[in-house]
């Protein structure tokens, strides 16, 4: 009696523990991402200029569905996020593990005098979002 309780636990502890390994791949990015930052310099994201706090979000349901899967809401320390100022479809581009989040910008665009913010990766992904110059 005693051994078929031992063979059973260990048996029910063999098929949660591979169930565990076979679904924490590392780099594997959760259905839905958000982070925060602070452009402390105006940056152009498609159309908009950002300046301050932001909520960024990346939703993949979203993506698959065919909506904007990310959204740029304005930010406020004491209540949280607030209104949503741009959304977009990215273009999701393979790239290094990022060790946080991680902008790439354009130079100033001469008309405006401020950089463009062409992608974003976020900390713990090698997938990188491409941002489109318009909605």
């Amino acid at each position: 009696m005693r051994s078929r309780i031992i063979v059973g636990s260990l048996l029910l502890f063999g098929v949660f523990a591979s169930g565990t390994i076979a679904t924490s791949g590392q780099g594997v990015a959760p259905v839905r991402q958000w982070a925060l930052t602070n452009f402390i310099d105006p940056v152009l994201v498609t159309d908009q200029i950002l300046m301050g706090r932001y909520l960024i979000v990346h939703d993949d349901a979203r993506m698959e569905r065919g909506e904007p899967c990310t959204s740029f809401y304005r930010f406020d320390t004491a209540k949280g996020p607030q209104e949503e100022v741009v959304s977009f479809h990215c273009t999701p581009a393979n790239r290094k593990l990022a060790d946080k989040l991680t902008f790439t910008q354009t130079q100033p665009v001469p008309s405006l005098g401020i950089a463009r913010v062409t992608e974003y990766q976020f900390a713990g992904d090698c997938e990188a979002h491409g941002i489109p110059t318009k909605p």
